[in-house]
């Protein structure tokens, strides 16, 4: 693993150590971290050998698969260094700070035949699966309707949620964007934030849904998402059926058990006649909660696509088209909201930007994989420089 000391970096390695422990699918073998101190101090909490170069980790583990903790602008350095071992590799999300730099991703690893997979959770949820496992019973009808409200700038992970449980594909964008004065708050490196980016757009599938969506500057609004169909509606972790005058409430329902003396997911269900039930599938190897569930999916997953040539569970081919509607999104605010058709066809003005602040931030292209891996990564990256978002 590649940085193992971010708090997401930690609930990575929690998860890999259990199915080290509990099983074959992986060996938790290293971990690469260049502060030698948290190097080591990772090392001895999760019983695997520390590195502090990442060439050096490749090169000497001979390892199947990387995982990179790393923010995403890491990631074509990760892939590219990886590739060049043939090894396997798994990403932070979002895939890659452009489309472009995406689409050299996936080549290099088709170049070098190994596999890539991306870390998003969010449909992988357990409430998410049980949400999936409704709209295909058929329960709320024929869907009509979408909403998100996203409100931490990740709005890659609320445009995940929503268009794994929309038929169809997005085929185009209306977008509005904009800046207002907010409360400040100190940034990522350090500065004070006075402004913040707002997004809205309206997203239509080719299957006639359509998808309201609103990013609101960092504030105390929490996130949510809500499905509507002919015969109910999916508002947040509650099931409604019926008519607004007449609705049965089904809220979504937790229920934990114990195995080996740890508390675990045991499955989320709706008590519906009769009941819609997600059983966690991941008891055996002591899937704590909701994440930890989305965690084993996309690894065991991966596993399977390497083992058995199945596809992973998100793909570098779902990571792309969500972040390319946010693309689409903000094309359309630049060009005076206009709609924009999908796929893009072309480059966007903001990822011509982007890529030329990756140059002007680390001094080389993303395609120079071994020359960054010399470069300091900051957690703060292009996407939060140029379009404020995480």
């Amino acid at each position: 693993m590649l940085g193992a000391g971010t708090g997401r970096g930690q609930s990575w390695q929690s998860t890999l150590r259990k199915l080290s422990d509990r099983s074959e699918l992986y060996d938790y073998c290293a971990l690469c971290e260049v502060v030698e101190e948290r190097a080591r101090e990772n090392a001895e909490r999760w019983r695997v050998r520390p590195y502090t170069d990442l060439a050096a980790m490749l090169e000497e583990e001979g390892l199947d698969v990387l995982l990179n903790g790393v923010s995403s602008d890491s990631n074509p350095m990760a892939v590219g260094m990886a590739a060049k071992h043939g090894t396997h590799a798994i990403t932070e999300i979002p895939i890659a700070p452009t489309l472009r730099i995406a689409d050299h991703m996936v080549q290099t690893c088709e170049r070098a035949g190994v596999r890539l997979e991306v870390t998003e959770q969010v449909f992988l949820w357990a409430g998410e699966q049980l949400k999936r496992r409704i709209i295909d019973s058929g329960a709320i009808g024929e869907i009509t309707h979408a909403r998100l409200w996203y409100t931490n700038k990740a709005d890659y992970h609320g445009l995940n949620a929503v268009r794994m449980l929309l038929p169809g594909q997005a085929a185009r964008v209306l977008g509005y964007s904009g800046k207002v004065r907010i409360p400040s708050f100190v940034g990522y490196e350090g500065e004070l934030v006075e402004e913040d980016w707002w997004d809205a757009a309206v997203i239509e599938f080719d299957s006639g849904v359509v998808c309201l969506f609103e990013g609101p500057p960092r504030g105390r609004m929490s996130p949510r998402w809500d499905i509507e169909g002919t015969l109910g509606q999916l508002v947040g972790s509650n099931l409604y059926l019926g008519s607004v005058e007449s609705a049965e409430h089904y809220p979504f329902r937790h229920e934990y058990t114990t195995v080996d003396g740890e508390r675990i997911l045991d499955h989320v269900r709706v008590d519906t006649d009769p009941p819609i039930v997600f059983e966690n599938p991941y008891k055996e190897y002591a899937a704590a909660d909701e994440d930890e569930v989305a965690r084993m999916a996309l690894l065991v997953g991966f596993y399977r696509a390497i083992t058995q040539g199945t596809a992973p569970a998100y793909g570098a081919a779902n990571a792309r088209k969500d972040l390319e509607i946010l693309f689409a999104l903000r094309e359309s605010a630049r060009r005076g909201n206009t709609w924009i058709d999908l796929p893009l066809s072309a480059p966007t003005a903001l990822e011509e930007e982007l890529e030329k602040d990756f140059v002007r931030l680390y001094g080389h292209r993303p395609e120079e994989a071994e020359a960054l891996a010399r470069v300091p990564i900051p957690r703060a990256g292009v996407r939060w420089r140029v379009a404020g978002w995480d």
